[in-house]
């Protein structure tokens, strides 16, 4: 690839990468010309992954490093580790989630702390540990990775709905502090995306009437369809683009 769209050279960092859609945003930026590392709290997973997309790549292309983005000291470490092995960090992707569907009223404490830890709190430690490598370097592309769930709900996931709209804002908090200094901070926001990890969802006829009457599009969205925002948002091509979420969604947040 040559052009305003090339990351050849840089390296980029996506969390909870080692499947579903974290690890089709990295094999992205990679497409793209990226050095990229791979993240994940299990490390044979990790390592897996990084096994099976390293034999697509050019060695060397290709990194994983096994740590906790929900603990501030881990993603001190991990952040280290990536600026020390591989190189100065260019690109984050906050893509590590995770989902617990529980009636509010039902809804135990420590699964809400747990959830909004996962994906709202570990998308701060990150991302400010990658700030401050970035800042004096005077440039960085830090992504979100939100949901359709940003600007809607849905019930039983209200911890998971709670942690996404804050990612929104967190997008803004980011920006309001760090634009200044040549970092561009967005977000994605995926619709339904069509992974083995909602392929049970797929699977049930019900739900998957719902989706294909929800959406304009009339389909489910898939890995390939964030791929393009990604490496746009990465890029060159988005360096005046900041604090915004850009919804993936086949139009359904914009209909009734």
């Amino acid at each position: 690839m040559s052009g305003i769209f090339d990351l050849t050279g840089r390296a980029a960092l996506v969390t909870g990468s080692s499947r579903g859609i974290g690890n089709a945003l990295a094999r992205a930026l990679a497409d793209a010309g990226a050095t990229v590392v791979l993240n994940g709290i299990n490390p044979e997973r990790l390592k897996a992954a990084e096994t099976a997309m390293a034999q697509d790549y050019a060695a060397g292309r290709i990194n994983s490093c096994a740590f906790d983005v929900t603990n501030d000291a881990e993603a001190a470490r991990g952040i280290l580790w990536v600026e020390e092995n591989v190189g100065p960090l260019d690109i984050l992707i906050n893509n590590a989630g995770i989902q617990h569907r529980v009636p509010m009223l039902d809804l135990d404490v420590a699964d809400w702390e747990r959830v909004i830890s996962t994906d709202l709190t570990s998308a701060f430690l990150v991302g400010r540990e990658a700030a401050r490598h970035m800042i004096p370097r005077g440039r960085g592309k830090i992504i979100n990775i939100c949901s359709v769930q940003t600007d809607l709900a849905r019930p039983t996931i209200a911890p998971y709905v709670a942690a996404k709209g804050g990612l929104r804002n967190l997008t803004r908090a980011m920006t309001a502090e760090w634009a200044a200094s040549g970092l561009q901070i967005n977000g994605i926001a995926p619709g339904y995306i069509h992974t083995e990890m909602t392929q049970n969802l797929v699977d049930d006829p019900q739900f998957n009437s719902w989706i294909l009457g929800r959406t304009p599009a009339h389909r489910w969205g898939t890995v390939q369809d964030l791929a393009g925002p990604a490496v746009w948002l990465a890029s060159d091509g988005s360096n005046f683009v900041n604090g915004q979420t850009i919804f993936v969604d086949g139009g359904m947040t914009v209909v009734v």
